[in-house]
């Protein structure tokens, strides 16, 4: 599973004679892809929940101080707080992260570090999939983004519920598309969440990157230095798409604070809209890259109209209308802005044809006789037929956006990484088994 084992073919630092606290900020090379500076002149996410389901958050750690709220278990044993599996205070460091010392120069920093952090632990009682009870809470608990950098080959019944919750709700779903070069896993691969994979330092595709068309972004994911102890440290550096996801659900965050009238689908959108198109690629979205990397500051200062409610997301399964939700059709008939208009802007709440039923102004009928009563049922008839045929067409196929769970029988997530657990009855697939995380010494030892 994309869990916290997932810290895959890291790099170790241990071998520098004299690790300083430039070398944890200068090793997150993402941040000046991202260009830090010129995203913050905009925005730094203040007033914006993200949940971060994973193995749980560590509220202690010095570049997350502050940042992290009280969270939620479903498992009931306190395992939000983490601070055995370093997997989501990394996660979360490159979401939230803001440094620590003068200036806040030392440490990690995320992309978005005016945001605050919903620490969801991913397992529920008995070692049962906890993800799908994590994504209501979150939404329940004014979370307008959700991070899980978790994932297995197959979905469940109870998570595509949690996931159209979500999407009638208007919060937004990022999720990593997994580790092993194969399919796209879930819940990045359910109807309705932004599935993102990873890239390397020069941009490119990592080479274990999961693809598929689910994917619509991708972003940094290779040797990346994130918050957690590894090693008895303070930091860890690894690859993954675990860490690609947390940038674009930063992303995302940010967006919503500088545009809190668009739906969660219009700010997927602007993220597609304002991504950098992979070199080569043909008609997108690539399997692989998505629309491409995503770019921040383009995100936030493009013109890109709003769009429909829906936007480049597929309708999670049991949702039969794009913009019906409240949230949804309130933000879309709103607008959301864009750079012209930085506030509410003027929107384009483009919305889903309806079948329009001629009146009486422009298809007169004569009503008298027999005759009139006969035109009037076949008018009658007509509609009822087209309305149906509309209804037909709404109803997706399987394995198309909108409609149900297309990959095979639902089951839930892969066996928790403990003895004793064998409780969901299959094995993950290659590519998923724990690997233990890879240390990056500690420059604050004793701090």
């Amino acid at each position: 599973m994309l869990g916290a084992t997932t810290l895959t073919a890291g790099f170790l630092l241990a071998g520098l004679p004299t690790a300083s606290a430039d070398q944890v900020r200068d090793g997150q090379w993402a941040n000046q892809y991202f260009n830090l500076e010129k995203v913050w002149s905009i925005t730094k996410g203040e007033g914006v929940k993200v949940a971060v389901i994973d193995s749980g958050v560590d509220p202690n750690h010095p570049d997350l101080a502050g940042r992290v709220l009280p969270g939620y278990d479903p498992s009931g044993g306190g395992n939000e707080v983490g601070t055995s599996d370093p997997h989501g205070t990394g996660v979360a460091s490159l979401i939230a992260g803001q440094g620590h010392g003068a200036g806040h120069a030392d440490g990690v920093v995320g992309l978005a570090p005016g945001v605050k952090i919903l620490p969801i632990y991913k397992m529920g009682t008995g070692d049962r999939d906890g993800i799908p009870e994590g994504i209501k809470w979150a939404v329940d608990n004014g979370a307008k983004v959700i991070n899980i950098s978790q994932g297995g080959p197959s979905t469940s019944a109870k998570e595509t519920e949690a996931v159209a919750y979500a999407y009638e709700h208007d919060v937004l779903i990022v999720a990593a598309t997994g580790n092993d070069g194969s399919s796209v896993g879930y819940p990045a691969a359910d109807p309705g969440v932004l599935a993102v994979g990873a890239v390397s330092q020069d941009l490119k595709i990592w080479a274990r990157s999961n693809f598929g068309q689910q994917v619509l972004l991708s972003a940094p994911g290779a040797r990346i230095v994130s918050a957690g102890g590894c090693s008895g440290g303070q930091y860890c550096m690894g690859d993954g798409t675990s860490f690609a996801a947390p940038y674009v659900a930063a992303t995302a965050a940010l967006v919503r604070a500088k545009f809190p009238k668009l739906t969660a689908g219009q700010v997927a959108q602007r993220l597609v809209k304002s991504a950098s198109q992979p070199a080569g690629a043909g008609k997108l979205p690539d399997e692989r890259y998505g629309y491409g990397v995503v770019r921040p500051y383009e995100a936030l200062t493009m013109d890109i109209p709003a769009g429909p409610a829906q936007g480049p997301l597929a309708l999670p399964a049991g949702v039969k209308d794009g913009g019906s939700s409240p949230a949804a059709s309130a933000g879309a008939t709103a607008g959301g802005g864009s750079s012209a208009d930085p506030g509410a802007g003027s929107g384009d709440p483009a919305a889903v044809p309806e079948l329009k039923q001629s009146s009486s102004s422009t298809m007169p009928l004569i009503l008298g006789g027999l005759g009139g009563v006969v035109v009037l049922l076949v008018v009658i008839i007509a509609i009822v037929v087209a309305n149906g045929r509309r209804r037909n067409r709404a109803q997706a196929v399987p394995g198309q956006p909108g409609g149900p769970a297309p990959y095979g029988a639902q089951q839930g997530w892969p066996p928790a990484q403990q003895q004793g657990a064998p409780q969901y009855g299959q094995q993950p697939p290659p590519g998923y088994p724990p690997q233990p995380p890879t240390s990056y010494q500690n420059p604050y030892q004793g701090q």
